[in-house]
């Protein structure tokens, strides 16, 4: 009955690992209890206190440690290390292996890493590299049993070796395949080397570089990982590499094929050879160990070619079939351990499949099609964006035509002649930015109009930064008239101050963004014909100057407000209604014309921020055309009255018309 409660009891904790563990972890308790070994496993015992942490031994049979952090007031496993696996029961020939190594247990403190294992593997079994192949099927995938794995074979690929042939690249496949089987996903998580996976990746690129093809193509097949290669052909004709794998034993067969153009093939001498690898499950393991917000949607295809070949087609069936989400080509930066837009360019794309256009050079040899972890905003939202749009940029017209019909009746002194050449500068850069948002919105993206998304985007940048500084520049000669005499300064000086602010400082930064990050093809969305915000930040370009004014305009309004209830200090109940009506006006006035509708952005930075925050958003900022012909222009007293002016003169002429006309007649 003990026996029985203890097996119990490690099953249980097994459960805190992944699935796939279970099954071993808990024969291997039940083995250790047999041998009378006991040692604590436990969660960790005390107060759990945000940010604390602990570490556990692994059990029984088992070596390495778990560690775990309080998160929630619950212990959560962060890492873990246990393992099997180690220098003396790896190899399939145990006398040799103690004999070989009996020596060396009490003063080698190193003999039983993966760089000892690889080099007693590459002595002993250097033809085919099968002395240890059979023990690692065997093993079970625990972290620290995967860290391992890695770790050898990413030793195996650097030692110096020159020819590799197939038999030595079929036992180099079956180890990568063990730990890239779909059940040891999970636990690819707790692996406290956070870049394993792309280690595991490069390692198996740089051995298949080795690898020499003869007469015969290469054709080496598993469950998870499949290597393709053969000498280019003396025909000339095109290459294509097919291929058919599951994602897991309940999934049905996706496909990949690698393309390589009959033009892009003669570059190339015929003597040299292209070797094609594929991994289903890679993607998945790469999301879960380095905890990306990206979902990989296709097989991983690796590609070493000769240097002189710099195109290849990629074409991916999709794994999760959907339209609603966007699809993006990738390659594996090895340095940055990340997925990079900038290897490939999308050609074409449906709920099926997608096909890449890519360029193999030093960092990307590997690439994939990249899901978009969330689904496009509401379309109520897209509505109320061009509906809005539509209303802004033909009220911005309207405000233009009654700006130049009344300007000579309302330009009159120095400070309205100022004021109403902001208003006019900031109608004018609003709707040129908002018929430009129009223009990018008819592109497909990045994709397949790379050079005219970088054009727009760049003019779309400078001239939504222009509507904000000309706000700013509204705000700072607000705030010179209220604190400061304008005869101060000439009207000249003034003018060409203004300009500078409107224009100058928004042209500084759209030209040093795009030429700090476009040589890089940092410059935009890889979805959207706009700034960068995932690799290059470009996107802060745009983002800090506009709140930043925002800020100041607040400070600007609260002068302003201030400076009118000083005003009304002393006076009747009448005056101290008619002075609150003058600052609701003025905030009126101010909010739209400078921009602080824009604040509410900061909440649609939010991850996962409420639908209401981003509709209220889109309809201040699609509408702001509308509320400045209101607030600005219509509510203006002065330009109401310069054009009962203006149909008054015209009713006067018409008078005089009719006049002139009857006297004729008689």
């Amino acid at each position: 009955m003990g026996k029985v409660k203890y097996a119990l009891l490690w099953c249980c904790l097994g459960l805190l690992l992944s699935a796939g563990s279970c099954r071993t972890l808990c024969q291997i308790a039940k083995n250790s209890k047999e041998k009378g070994s006991a040692r604590p496993t436990e969660l960790c015992i005390g107060a759990c206190k945000a940010g604390s942490l602990c570490s556990k031994l692994c059990p029984p049979g088992t070596e390495g440690s778990m560690g775990f952090a309080c998160r929630q007031q619950l212990w959560h496993k962060v890492n873990d290390t246990c393992r099997t696996l180690n220098a003396y029961n790896i190899f399939e020939d145990k006398s040799q292996t103690t004999a070989s190594y009996g020596k060396d247990v009490n003063v080698d403190k190193d003999a039983g890493t993966s760089d000892s294992i690889a080099h007693k593997v590459l002595r002993q079994c250097p033809k085919d590299l099968s002395c240890v192949t059979r023990k690692i099927e065997q093993s079970p995938q625990l972290p620290g049993n995967i860290e391992l794995i890695v770790q050898l074979l990413h030793n195996i690929s650097t030692a110096p070796m020159r020819d590799v042939d197939e038999a030595q690249m079929t036992s180099y496949c079956s180890m990568a395949n063990h730990v890239l089987n779909s059940s040891s996903i999970a636990n690819w998580t707790f692996v406290p080397e956070r870049n394993s996976c792309s280690v595991l990746l490069q390692s198996v690129n740089a051995f298949a570089r080795k690898l020499q093809i003869h007469k015969h193509p290469v054709n080496i097949q598993d469950s998870f990982i499949h290597a393709m290669g053969s000498v280019i052909p003396a025909d000339g004709e095109g290459k294509n590499f097919t291929f058919f794998m599951r994602v897991n034993e309940s999934s049905r067969p996706v496909t990949g094929q690698v393309l390589i153009s009959r033009e892009e093939l003669q570059t190339a001498p015929s003597t040299s050879q292209i070797i094609c690898i594929a991994f289903p499950t890679l993607g998945a393991i790469l999301e879960a160990s380095l905890l990306e917000n990206v979902t990989v949607n296709g097989l991983v295809l690796s590609v070493i070619l000769p240097e002189k070949l710099k195109r290849i087609s990629l074409h991916f069936e999709k794994i999760h079939k959907s339209e609603e989400r966007k699809t993006r080509c990738v390659g594996w930066d090895h340095l940055e351990h990340r997925w990079d837009h900038r290897a490939c360019q999308m050609v074409e794309a449906s709920s099926q499949h997608a096909i890449c256009q890519c360029w193999p050079r030093g960092l990307f040899t590997s690439f994939s099609i990249l899901m978009s972890p969330h689904i496009p905003a509401s379309p109520v939202l897209a509505y109320i964006t061009y509906i809005g749009l539509g209303l802004s940029i033909c009220s911005l017209i309207i405000c233009l035509a009654i700006e130049g019909l009344v300007w000579h009746q309302v330009t009159k002194t120095e400070i309205s002649y100022l004021r109403h050449l902001c208003i006019a500068n900031v109608v004018a850069t609003l709707l040129t930015a908002d018929v430009l948002f129009i223009v990018a919105s008819c592109f497909s993206g990045p994709e397949t109009h790379y050079n005219g998304c970088v054009v727009v985007t760049f003019f779309i940048h400078f001239f939504y930064l222009s509507v904000f500084f000309w706000m700013l520049a509204k705000a700072l000669l607000i705030l010179y008239g209220v604190l400061i005499v304008f005869h101060t300064l000439p009207k000249s000086v003034l003018v060409a101050s203004l300009f500078s602010v409107g224009y100058g400082c928004p042209l500084v930064i759209a030209v040093v963004t795009v030429g700090v990050t476009e040589p890089a093809r940092g410059y935009l969305r890889a979805d959207a014909c706009w700034l960068n915000w995932e690799t290059t930040k470009a996107l802060l370009a745009f983002v800090v100057p506009a709140l930043a004014i925002v800020v100041v305009n607040l400070v600007v309004i609260a002068v302003v407000i201030s400076k009118a209830q000083r005003v009304s200090f002393g006076s009747s109940m009448f005056q101290e209604v008619r002075a609150i009506v003058r600052i609701c006006k003025n905030i009126a006035i101010l909010t739209p014309l400078l921009g602080l509708t824009w604040g509410f952005g900061v909440a649609t930075l939010i991850d996962d921020s409420s639908l209401a925050f981003h509709i209220i958003f889109s309809l201040l900022n699609a509408f702001q055309g509308f509320f400045i012909l209101v607030f600005v222009t219509i509510l203006d007293p002065k330009i109401r009255e310069a054009l009962r002016g203006q149909v008054n003169s015209v009713n006067w002429i018409s008078k005089i018309s009719e006049v002139k006309s009857f006297s004729f007649c008689t």
